[in-house]
């Protein structure tokens, strides 16, 4: 409402609502809540039908932090730490507590050094290129109205142009020095 000298409207009371709307304010009086048998607090019930529960196997050897005394029974298992990363992770968790800077600084460390690692991979695995070659990939591509139809012929050079101008470049330094 734009500011006259009018008197606002009062809101309806709960009743005129009530009355107005099937159903308004049914969780306002607990006798009226559907869900009010299931809200009985009761400490000794817990529903678990466990005391422990059973542990995910450890398939290779987890960082785990140096204040626990073992992992949780079931934790992430979608990228095990591989490499000088994996190295720099495992030496983090082994020898500073979580509440030490130099752990997560370390952490901080490797996932910079797993991402040069993931970019110095050969450029046919992380494309999928290996993949064309074995599941039709050329009758996936061709007559199925893509909408990444367009840069098909862009994606061999996006992706190999950074190794070929890295092999050059190390190819005229090496022959530099040489000379």
């Amino acid at each position: 409402m734009a500011y006259t000298p009018d008197k606002p409207k009062l809101p309806e009371s709960s009743d005129e609502l009530r009355a107005r709307i099937p159903g308004w304010g049914a969780d306002l009086d607990p006798k009226d809540r559907p869900s009010v048998p299931q809200e009985i607090f009761d400490p000794g019930f817990s529903g678990a039908h466990w005391e422990f529960p059973e542990r995910q196997p450890e398939r290779w050897p987890r960082e785990r932090s140096i204040e626990h005394k073992f992992l949780t029974p079931v934790f992430g298992t979608s990228c095990p730490p591989r490499g000088l990363s994996g190295a720099i992770r495992r030496f983090s968790y082994a020898r500073f507590s979580e509440g030490r800077a130099a752990h997560w600084l370390l952490l901080l460390a490797a996932d910079r050094v797993d991402s040069l690692e993931s970019r110095l991979r050969p450029p046919l695995t992380p494309t999928g290129t290996r993949s064309e070659l074995s599941h039709h990939g050329l009758r996936s591509r061709l007559g199925r109205n893509r909408a990444d139809a367009g840069h098909h012929l862009l994606d061999p050079v996006v992706v190999a142009a950074p190794w070929i101008i890295g092999a050059g470049l190390a190819y005229a330094v090496v022959r530099r020095i040489t000379r």
